[in-house]
């Protein structure tokens, strides 16, 4: 369930139970409303039950969980929020893109996306899965996702400068799997390219070997003149024919991605850690 970053150091020797706890906050996150009880919780991790309950206790008693009316079930609190207090690289996300997505679930119906790109992939940083009613996925943000077979990855790349998209190329090209011979296809890459911009968005048509039942259209992101993200609409294969996403979704998810990207500028145009934190924008209401 865990995915370390690095390779664990031998010198030091992990700390199981901190591991375990970490693993268990994840689950509770995976589950609806972020509530579950230790059964539950012990067959997802494979932890036994009894050492599931010592550390739930612990975690309520650090106040990240609480205990419901029902015995043995517990729920996430707001103070696990509070973890990624000291994270601000992407505030952004937080303060204006979170708040938008959701926002825009009833007019579009379908569940959407929101990926920056990291290294190698599209890295899901915020989702409306868990909003959407028809969405069959959940826990999707820290997924990553390839860069040539995803909505967000194509429209990532065809929305990239001429000196960005040769630096992730030849990043990508290093690679000794499919991914590195696609980067070195250059005719592929600017075929791709070519009808991603034509069209004016991208579409994925259950290319990606993970979720071949599902499509998905994508648009990048920009906001001050800088590429900041890609987002996507997700939908069963054959459940959004091609004259309803031109004529319906399109609009809408374009109109989602400006906003995003113009709420999202005072960010860009001047760095948050230079400015005071009364001086950010509000998000939207």
């Amino acid at each position: 369930m865990l995915h370390p970053i690095d390779e664990p150091n031998a010198a030091y020797k992990e700390i199981r139970s901190l591991k375990r706890g970490i693993e268990l906050l994840r689950c509770m996150n995976q589950c609806p409303g972020g509530i579950s009880t230790t059964s539950v919780l012990s067959q997802m991790t494979r932890i036994p039950r009894p050492s599931v309950k010592r550390i739930m206790e612990t975690l309520r008693i650090c106040g990240l969980i609480r205990p419901t009316d029902r015995d043995g079930q517990y729920g996430l609190t707001f103070e696990v929020r509070s973890l990624s207090e000291g994270f601000i690289e992407e505030e952004w996300i937080a303060r204006v893109a979170a708040p938008l997505l959701r926002a825009y679930v009833k007019p579009l119906m379908w569940p959407c996306d929101l990926a920056t790109m990291e290294s190698e992939f599209m890295v899901i940083r915020e989702s409306t899965h868990r909003f959407s009613m028809l969405s069959q996925h959940h826990s999707m943000i820290g997924t990553r996702l390839p860069v040539f077979d995803t909505a967000v990855g194509r429209a990532y790349l065809a929305a990239c400068s001429d000196e960005q998209l040769e630096n992730i190329l030849k990043l990508l090209s290093l690679r000794h799997d499919e991914v590195g011979e696609t980067a070195r296809d250059r005719k592929r890459i600017d075929r791709m390219l070519k009808i991603t911009r034509q069209a004016g968005y991208s579409i994925n048509r259950g290319e990606w070997r993970e979720e071949p039942d599902f499509s998905a259209i994508g648009l990048a992101v920009k906001s001050a003149g800088q590429l900041i993200a890609a987002i996507n609409m997700v939908y069963p294969n054959a459940s959004v024919d091609i004259g309803a996403i031109e004529s319906r979704y399109l609009p809408v998810l374009k109109e989602l991605a400006e906003r995003i990207g113009r709420d999202s500028a005072p960010w860009f145009a001047h760095p948050p850690e230079y400015a005071p934190l009364s001086s950010r924008p509000a998000s939207p209401a």
